[in-house]
């Protein structure tokens, strides 16, 4: 009976979700270039795009000082609100996951580049 219970234990876990991908912040730091010639990360200053400062957990198009775009505004009054599920979402693509959004980057395709550089923008967040 114990055996049987082990190996329903061990099956259970095997099916349970992962944990999402640890990224590295210094690596993390290597893919935000792509992104610093719109965004900072380290500063509270707008760029062509708003500052990423303190952007895990704040509510989209909230930034202020930024004039986002109407999609944008209304995304965030809707409660989207960045975190690592709904950043990593948008950053595969961001016009598919906001249809009227004024970033034109196209977005990065390697999950490991997104982990890494969500790993990064957490240094900057609360």
């Amino acid at each position: 009976m114990r055996r049987v219970l082990l190996s329903f234990a061990i099956c259970l876990g095997a099916n349970l979700p992962s944990n999402a991908q640890e990224g590295d912040a210094a690596a993390g730091a290597i893919v935000f270039k792509k992104c610093a010639i719109c965004h900072a990360a380290d500063t509270d200053t707008n760029k062509v795009g708003p500052s990423l400062q303190g952007v895990i957990g704040r509510a989209a198009g909230t930034h202020p000082d930024f004039k986002y775009s109407a999609a944008m505004v209304d995304a965030g009054k809707g409660g989207l609100v960045w975190d690592e599920a709904t950043l990593r979402d948008y950053l595969h693509n961001p016009k598919a996951k906001l249809k009227g959004t004024k970033m034109v980057f196209a977005g990065l395709k390697d999950d490991t580049d997104i982990s890494n550089l969500l790993a990064y923008l957490k240094q900057y967040s609360p």
